[in-house]
């Protein structure tokens, strides 16, 4: 079983983050929202590739499934207070 807490410290370490808020209860499936400057001009595709990407091989095994939605500064900014935020 992995926290949400710990997947949260590794996508903060691997990658400049602005936001980043993950959630999940059961231990193996995640919901999260990254906000990061390295994902301008990038396809969302390759937004979340570098996101698992700082997770490494904990996906797929410890980690069964994590749901994304990756933003840049300037989107976050437009859309975070619909989220909730």
């Amino acid at each position: 079983m992995f926290e949400a807490s710990e997947i949260k410290r590794l996508i903060e370490q691997g990658l400049p983050c602005e936001f980043v808020e993950i959630q999940g209860d059961d231990g193996v499936h995640f919901t999260g929202i990254v906000v990061s400057a390295e994902f301008e001009g990038k396809l969302k595709v390759r937004q979340h590739q570098a996101v698992y990407a700082t997770l490494g091989k904990l996906m797929g095994n410890e980690i069964h499934a994590l749901q994304l939605q990756t933003f840049t500064p300037a989107k976050w900014a437009e859309v975070r207070g619909g989220l909730g935020f």
